[in-house]
């Protein structure tokens, strides 16, 4: 199993050479079915809160060759085949920093606890941000509680009229150059 924070010392200083904070490090199973993991990382242009398609190539480009390098020089952070996943986190983002739960008080969040807590496995309502270490939601079925941070096994916004309205909105350079094709029946394709 890979070490999340040797992996986090390792890219967050490539995000932040491109000027970009790191979301998320996370391992998990790739979904390609060949049994090897995929390495996600999750980043933000603090200006924007978004990554487009040339940031996340950039990062990613930038990250391979850091691991490689570091593998070379025999430290391998990673064992084994594994796919390497760059990705902006999105309008329903996943709440990870200590910053994000100030930054998206007042919006609908979903949270999970790595074991139960107080009684309580997942809660969801509108977060109302975090003091210290400590998390407080207004949750649906508890009424307010508050969670220590790292007793937090994921936490997420939930897509809202609100958080769209709240979200800044994404960049659509190079939207006027897709060009569209019409489609081909399935018979045809088959035929080429």
């Amino acid at each position: 199993m890979a070490d999340l924070d040797r992996l986090t010392e390792v890219i967050e200083p490539e995000a932040q050479a491109l000027g970009f904070e790191l979301v998320r490090v996370k391992m998990m199973p790739s979904e390609a079915g060949d049994g090897g993991e995929a390495l996600q990382i999750m980043a933000e242009d603090p200006a924007t809160g978004q990554l487009v398609i040339e940031q996340c190539a950039a990062l990613s480009r930038r990250v391979s060759d850091r691991i490689d390098a570091l593998e070379e020089q025999g430290d391998v952070l990673i064992a084994g085949a594994y796919h390497l996943e760059v990705s902006s986190p999105g309008i329903d983002r996943p709440l990870t920093r200590a910053k994000d739960f100030a930054n998206w008080a007042g919006h609908e969040t979903k949270i999970s606890m790595a074991k139960s807590y107080d009684g309580q496995r997942n809660l969801r309502g509108e977060l109302k941000g975090i003091d210290g270490d400590i998390v407080t939601i207004e949750d649906r079925k508890q009424g307010l509680v508050t969670v220590p941070r790292d007793q937090i096994h994921s936490a997420k916004l939930v897509l809202t009229d609100e958080l769209i309205a709240a979200t800044q909105p994404l960049d659509t350079s190079g939207a006027d150059e897709i060009v569209e094709t019409p489609d081909i029946p399935d018979e045809e394709k088959a035929d080429d």
